[in-house]
């Protein structure tokens, strides 16, 4: 057995951003441009096994969902708002 303070200590906190793009009228906003899958590819390349990357369309919302989690808070900050930047420009928004 072992604790809940023993099991936690082994955890490491992994920041997470998210950001969305608002999409334009007619806009299916799948995110699936040429533009947008290379942003996130690059940003799972740099990130490695350190972070991940999801981008999804709100099932709610004319939005675009961008996550992005890694060990450095910048690092997510980063990458979130470049893929949102392709985003804005692929998908008119």
């Amino acid at each position: 057995r072992t604790t809940l303070g023993a099991a936690s200590a082994a955890l490491r906190k992994c920041p997470q951003v998210l950001v969305n793009v608002p999409l334009r009228d007619g806009c299916d906003g799948n995110g699936r441009t040429p533009a947008v899958a290379r942003a996130v590819a690059s940003a799972r390349a740099a990130l490695g096994d350190d972070g991940r990357v999801l981008v999804r369309a709100s099932g709610t919302e004319p939005l675009l969902r961008i996550m992005v989690e890694a060990h450095a808070e910048d690092a997510c900050r980063s990458w979130a708002e470049r893929i949102a930047e392709e985003a804005r420009r692929a998908l008119g928004a």
